[in-house]
């Protein structure tokens, strides 16, 4: 079935048992591309019948399909004439394993964060009324991104709006960890109810069309029906602020889908259909561990086990330090959004469950929690991907930096991720938090580092920013000196020709760097900035007055980061004929790739940050 099908005109010529037989395919090609290249597994296994339902109903692109998040599209774009590219997802130039509105028209809305396809795809609703179109639009939204507030800010407004939308509520009870809540008690009552979808929208047509007692029996009946609801259905939210609700319906029956989807399109108003869905689905080892190939590496299928052993990394060397703190200390309590084992607090939460929150897909809440909990006299620490961080920016600096809160705000996957793309690179972390007054922001060189910088944060009872890049450190054997004191830099490496100074992952690159400049006879200084705010201004400038040649290395945008704070420095130092160099990340957002190969197109590998310095020493340009 699957080789008949290159778009979805051909999906709609298939019967239901062929779309059954194309749905085991599906899985099969989708397991069989994710095992070599890593991706996104559980959850594109669970939408297969829900997408090919989708497809077969509504026509893209001129019905609006927005799905949040978006890396559950890989049947979206198998069925959408993608087939073939899919073998290169998420490679080098590649198909990108989220929505991509440059790589298909019938990607409708890039998306890569949770909670934002409601209010995207309502903007779009109104667009169309405006321009009196008639197409659908739909919102694909998982239960886990129901717990985001802008996806409850949407259906409000939604709701409100009487636009005519289509919600669909695929509900798995996951995100990526287990789902928490009310929202999930509430849906797992939903859950337990038998199918009530029994609509009267025919009936309705035909009874409105009796003289004079047809319009007031439509609302007696009404009237009914909802009493009889409620009582069915308890709590019927979604019917309360202005939704049609049907549902639930079994998210692997096609068939039922199929049905309920064009019952759907004869209402006129906000409807929400809730579809029971399996992460997972027709793989049992992903059927059991949805969390662990939610996002996994290169696999092998016969086992499950990913072809690469998981090394320690940054998260887990987080994670035990933080267990080893808490020990010692009562006050210290952990907060994630929904990522527990991706950040590293699965010991935690073991260990200290009356001290551990998990507050589901919600960033903001995440940080506006912990500055409660530090205003009561607790020490909270909330580790967040980079990417998420940006989520809850203004928490930081409304709730935590203004009050000079001690919240301990450790970012996670800071700078090049790789494989998922420009919405999860973090490489806007340094620039945004360096704006924010009252913020101590480190990042440390290696594991050793990272666990005193925690010990100096529990002590420092100030808000704290850690960044730290995903995987492991580098292997490199540096002498150094753990002590960390406050807006302190560290001399690892004494030189006169040129000061080299980094921070985070990229100290160790300048020192494999000044190793290759000793080999031309080119004496490198090497200093690790430890801390990005406060700065430590009085080393680096002494160092700059000696080599009166200057580069910075970092895993960040150029803008706002080391590159700035150094520059600004040689300016407001009044420190004249300097050579500057900076190495970052440019003012772009970064397409998907592997690590190594995007630091080797933006200039950041050992080998052109050797060459660059060459030549900088070589130019007569000075600053």
């Amino acid at each position: 079935m699957l080789e008949k099908i290159n778009s979805q005109q051909d999906l709609k010529k298939l019967t239901l048992e062929e779309k059954k037989i194309l749905a085991q395919e599906i899985r099969e090609y989708i397991l069989d591309i994710v095992s070599k290249n890593g991706g996104h597994l559980a959850s594109n296994l669970g939408v297969v019948e829900l997408t090919i339902a989708l497809h077969s109903v509504f026509d893209v692109p001129k019905d609006k399909i927005v799905w949040d998040v978006g890396h559950q599209t890989y049947v979206h774009k198998i069925l959408t004439g993608r087939k073939e590219e899919l073998k290169t997802l998420r490679k080098l130039d590649g198909i990108a394993g989220f929505p991509k509105t440059n790589e298909s028209e019938s990607d409708c809305f890039n998306t890569g964060h949770s909670s934002t396809s409601i209010s995207a795809a309502l903007g779009m609703a109104r667009a169309r009324d405006i321009k009196n179109e008639h197409n659908s639009v739909l919102a694909v939204i998982g239960d886990g991104a129901l717990t985001g507030g802008m996806a409850i800010e949407a259906l409000n407004d939604a709701g409100y709006s009487r636009s005519k939308i289509t919600v669909i509520l695929n509900d798995n009870e996951m995100s990526i960890s287990k789902n928490v809540g009310g929202l999930n008690m509430f849906l797992s009552k939903l859950r337990t109810k038998k199918l009530y979808t029994k609509s009267n929208v025919s009936a309705k047509k035909i009874i409105l069309k009796i003289p004079v007692v047809g319009r007031p029996f439509v609302r007696l009946v009404q009237r009914a029906k909802r009493s009889i609801k409620q009582l069915i259905i308890p709590k019927m939210f979604f019917e309360d602020i202005g939704f049609t609700y049907l549902g639930p319906v079994d998210g692997h029956n096609i068939q039922e889908l199929e049905n309920i989807l064009r019952l759907s399109k004869q209402v006129d108003t906000p409807v929400l259909i809730h579809v029971l869905t399996k992460k997972g689905k027709g793989y049992e080892i992903a059927e059991k561990n949805p969390d662990k190939f939610h996002s996994i590496s290169p696999f092998n299928v016969e086992t499950g086990e990913t072809k690469k052993a998981k090394s320690k990394d940054y998260s887990a060397v987080f994670g035990e330090k933080l267990v080893s703190l808490a020990e010692k200390n009562d006050k210290i309590v952990a907060i994630t959004a929904s990522m527990k084992d991706g950040t590293g607090l699965t010991k935690f939460q073991k260990q200290f469950p009356k001290r551990f929150f998990d507050i589901g897909i919600a960033e903001q809440h995440a940080v506006g929690l912990a500055a409660g909990m530090a205003k009561a006299g607790m020490i909270p620490v909330v580790p967040i991907y980079s990417s998420f961080y940006q989520r809850a920016y203004d928490q930081v600096i409304h709730d935590v930096a203004i009050q000079n809160l001690p919240v301990i705000m450790c970012v996670d996957r800071a700078g090049i991720v790789g494989a998922d793309g420009e919405t999860h690179q973090g490489l806007l972390d340094m620039a945004f938090f360096r704006l924010v007054p009252n913020l101590t922001i480190m990042a440390p060189k290696n594991f050793k580092e990272l666990e005193k910088m925690l010990e100096f944060a529990v002590n420092l009872n100030k808000p704290v920013v850690i960044r730290y890049p995903r995987g492991g450190e580098d292997s490199i054997d540096i002498n150094t000196d753990l002590e960390i004191n406050e807006g302190k830099a560290e001399i690892l490496k004494d030189g006169t020709d040129i000061t080299i100074v980094a921070i985070g992952k990229m100290v160790s690159r300048a020192y494999r760097v000044a190793d290759k400049l000793k080999q031309n006879n080119i004496d490198a200084q090497v200093i690790n900035a430890r801390f990005l705010k406060p700065f430590d201004n009085n080393t680096v400038k002494n160092a700059i007055e000696k080599t009166k040649a200057v580069v910075t290395i970092e895993d960040g945008t150029i803008i706002n980061g080391l590159a700035t704070t150094v520059n600004e420095l040689v300016i407001n130092e009044n420190l004249l004929g300097i050579k500057i160099k900076n190495f970052a990340y440019p003012d772009i957002y970064v397409k998907h790739g592997s690590v190594e190969e995007l630091e080797k197109i933006y200039g950041l590998d050992e080998e052109n940050i050797t060459e660059k310095i060459e030549k900088m020493l070589k130019d007569e340009v000075l600053v």
